[in-house]
Formats: C-alpha cells, structure tokens, sequence
C-alpha cells in the first residue's frame, strides 16, 4: 500500500467534512446549546447530560454519510 494513497484518501474525507457537516447544523446547534447550558460557570460536561442531543447529531451524520458516493469516497 502506498503512503501517499493513504494520505490522499484522508484529504477527501476531510474535504467532504464541511459538507457533510453542513447538512446537519441544526442538529448540531441543539448539541452545542445543551453542552453550553450544562457547562454554566466552572461546571464540567458529564457523561450523558446531552446524550440525547448527541445521539442526533451521530444519526444525522450517519444518513449524511449514507449517500452513495460520499460512501464510496470514505471506503476508499
């Protein structure tokens, strides 16, 4: 296997990432709210306070990730 492949395969999923992370932003601000109202002050995150949100979120990237081509790109 050739090192630059690998390199090559991890620029295109890094470059798909905008895109992908595009198609989930309302999710996404629902996530950053909940783990921004829990983290009021000096109080840290703890587990599972926005898993519920967070799981949302992983959904949605998952049905971003489904398309065909982007699939491809990321099996690659």
């Amino acid at each position: 296997m050739s090192g630059s492949n690998v390199w090559s395969r991890s620029r295109e999923k890094i470059r798909l990432f905008p895109e992908l992370f595009a198609q989930c932003t309302g999710e996404a601000a629902v996530y950053g709210k909940c783990v921004a109202a829990t983290t009021t002050g000096r109080q840290e995150l703890k587990k599972d306070l926005c898993a519920k949100e967070f799981e949302a979120l992983k959904t949605c990237f998952i049905s971003a990730v489904s398309d065909t081509k982007v699939q491809h790109v990321l099996k690659c």
